[in-house]
């Protein structure tokens, strides 16, 4: 049986960007892994018995980055499934999207990670190693742009 996920791709928008496009003041929330290939990533976790996918990504969200569901405003229309393998089973992994309300909100990491960065587009891909999240940035970037 394929080992299921839930997170949030995290992103604030910064007031002060100068630029006429509202997308380029856009920062996304990266995870450094305190474990393994200390790899970036956005907070995710294991479905737990019992929870549904959306209640496993704001319980991982706060778990691993200290922010409560009342700090994010989830993001209607955006929600992507990556499939991959780990250690030879397969991996499902499902995200949404949620902008953090307070640009300014402190990140509480767990001893699951030892760093976090808040990244531009360009800088989050190259921080994301996997192709399949570099691609899932890329499509949230233009879904956030379309609604401009």
């Amino acid at each position: 049986m394929a080992v299921r996920a839930c997170g949030l791709i995290i992103y604030r928008r910064l007031q002060s960007a100068p630029s006429s496009k509202v997308t380029d003041g856009i920062e996304y929330l990266l995870l450094q892994t305190s474990y393994g290939t200390h790899h970036w990533t956005p907070p995710k976790g294991h479905v737990d018995p019992g929870e549904d996918d959306l209640q496993t990504a704001f319980r991982e969200t706060q778990e691993e980055a200290g922010l409560q569901a009342n700090q994010l405003t989830l993001i209607e229309g955006y929600k992507k499934e990556l499939h991959y393998p780990v250690r030879g089973k397969p991996k499902t992994v499902i995200y949404w999207l949620a902008e953090m309300k307070d640009c300014n909100t402190e990140i509480k990491l767990s001893e699951e990670h030892q760093a976090f960065q808040w990244l531009k587009l360009e800088d989050a891909c190259k921080f994301a190693e996997y192709e399949d999240m570099q691609a899932t940035l890329k499509e949230v970037h233009q879904f956030l742009c379309s609604k401009e």
